[in-house]
């Protein structure tokens, strides 16, 4: 008989643990048959540890880690996956806006044959702007990264023993475990779940993880920023080309000297302004080499129960 693991990322989640479990526990664990939940403590600062630990005590399935300080989700994911021991593994996030019953669906196509299962979005119920830019961030994913990327978006998948064993292979960081699970290429199926907004607790997604998470999937994924580079590196060589002919040609048959400081200015301060950004890039690339040559690893566990 299968057996399936929830791994669940735990960040500042003291007021929905309890929740969430329950929740499983009524909709979908008697359905599961063997199964196990990982919780694994990302350097929580609250009380998300004893109350984790506390599920544990009431459910034999439950197993808890706990990390020696914030790795990021990313870190927290790797290594409840690198602790489980199911014969497929799907991830679960601790804010209650995903509904569990898309667990037995995504579950039923793993045993269909299909190794990844992603649940996309079909629709959320969020703020206008933060459905925009998270739009806006798929399309770009999509289209410029990996096309196999929902246009939706996608929040948890479920993943095969065979995918978990290369997750754990590339050991990457400053990286986005979802491409890299689309990376892996292995026969991919979706289900589709309506995400609700956050109704308890406070978010800790903020504007910098969601930037960073955007770099981390353009730099790790794509040679689109490089590409760029040259793009406007070679369409501004053309444009110097042709404003030095006009020059010249201004000089030897009207006479006329050749005006524009401020058109000259701007040209100038704006063309310092991409070479800044362009450096700025190299060495996004460049600090991400760097971190890899280090051989630190992604994630480091304190505690096991």
């Amino acid at each position: 008989m299968s057996k399936i693991s929830i791994v669940v990322p735990v960040y500042y989640n003291a007021d929905t643990l309890e929740l969430l479990y329950d929740d499983m526990k009524k909709k979908i664990l008697p359905k599961l048959g063997d199964y196990e939940i990982v919780f694994t403590d990302d350097g929580s600062k609250d009380e998300s540890w004893e109350i984790m630990n506390r599920i544990r005590e009431k459910d034999p399935h439950v197993k808890c880690v706990k990390l020696s300080r914030n790795f990021g989700e990313h870190a927290a994911l790797l290594a409840g996956l690198s602790q489980c021991t199911g014969d497929c593994a799907v991830t679960k996030q601790a804010d209650l806006q995903e509904d569990s019953e898309i667990i037995l669906e995504m579950y039923e196509s793993w045993k269909k044959g299909n190794k990844v299962v992603l649940a996309v979005r079909s629709d959320r119920d969020e703020p206008f702007l933060k459905k925009f830019f998270a739009s806006i961030y798929y399309h770009i994913i999509h289209k410029m990264v990996n096309e196999n990327m929902p246009v939706g978006g996608c929040d948890c998948y479920l993943i095969d023993r065979q995918v978990i064993k290369v997750l754990e292979l590339l050991d990457e960081k400053n990286s986005s475990l979802t491409l890299q699970v689309l990376w892996a290429g292995f026969k991919t199926d979706h289900v589709y779940f309506h995400r609700r907004d956050r109704e308890i607790g406070e978010s800790r997604w903020t504007l910098s993880k969601k930037i960073k998470l955007a770099m981390d999937s353009m730099l790790s994924f794509s040679y689109t920023p490089i590409r760029l580079m040259s793009t406007l590196g070679g369409l501004f060589f053309i444009a110097s080309i042709i404003m030095i002919i006009n020059v010249i040609v201004e000089a030897l048959y009207t006479g006329i000297p050749v005006q524009g400081w401020a058109s000259l200015m701007c040209l100038v301060l704006f063309s310092s302004g991409i070479i800044m950004i362009m450096l700025g890039i190299i060495g996004e690339y460049l600090w991400r080499a760097l971190d890899a040559s280090r051989k630190r690893p992604p994630f480091i566990i304190d505690e096991v129960k």
